[in-house]
């Protein structure tokens, strides 16, 4: 079984422009669903992910989250009419072209990743996480989240991250991208705050659904909230 192709964009917009870009996360889901090879999409809000509250939001960014059967379908989605039109209204765009890895959970009952390729991979690398929270431990988990935020940002190797989501609360996730792959373990494996996370997540179960994924970087390019992506 060939491995999916993902490729994510994230749209820098004017304030003056937000209107038009809450319109298009309506308006979008038809054409997107008519694109042939496209096996799954999200358009996506995005934030700083320091409490997965509302808060957080960012409603000069945007995302969009598809995955393709080839990397030739997803390289041609650039002239579709649904990314001229995000990018007839921005002021800045990052593109990620990407090949899971490894990745473990479901996204909306689906294993939308597969299993990934599970390869050594040294090389830049990005991670996904997502979750939809279980209303009675809504509180708890924002309670949580701010020390893994701070720990996030300020572990060597971080490029750049930001919150993803798909409605205000209950169904968050972040979307980091890092020098390597040895990074995001580090990371994992030896933050005290993001330890006591995935405790907390085996002892209460406060998600209804959860995904882990790590990609190999393909190819990355423009800018996000003034990072540059040009030289991953």
């Amino acid at each position: 079984m060939s491995l999916p192709f993902v490729r994510i964009d994230i749209w820098q917009v004017p304030t003056s422009r937000i209107p038009l870009a809450i319109g298009f996360m309506g308006l979008h889901r038809r054409p997107l669903r008519k694109n042939l090879g496209l096996d799954f999409f999200k358009l996506l809000g995005t934030g700083s992910g320091n409490t997965f509250t509302a808060r957080d939001a960012d409603p000069n960014h945007w995302a969009l989250l598809t995955i393709w059967q080839t990397s030739e379908l997803a390289d041609a989605f650039s002239d579709s009419v649904v990314c001229k039109q995000w990018q007839s209204i921005s002021t800045a765009s990052a593109k990620l072209h990407l090949i899971p890895i490894s990745a473990r959970g479901k996204w909306n009952g689906k294993e939308v990743f597969g299993e990934g390729s599970l390869e050594k991979w040294d090389g830049p690398t990005a991670a996904l996480t997502r979750a939809s929270i279980k209303v009675r431990w809504w509180r708890e988990f924002w309670r949580s989240v701010p020390p893994v935020s701070a720990d996030l940002n300020a572990t060597a190797g971080l490029i750049t991250s930001l919150g993803i989501g798909e409605a205000p609360v209950g169904l968050q996730g972040t979307f980091s991208i890092w020098k390597d792959n040895d990074s995001i373990t580090q990371f994992a494996s030896r933050q005290r705050a993001h330890q006591d996370v995935v405790r907390k997540t085996h002892e209460t179960g406060w998600y209804s659904e959860e995904l882990f994924a790590r990609f190999k970087v393909v190819h990355a390019s423009g800018v996000y909230n003034g990072v540059s992506l040009e030289t991953l």
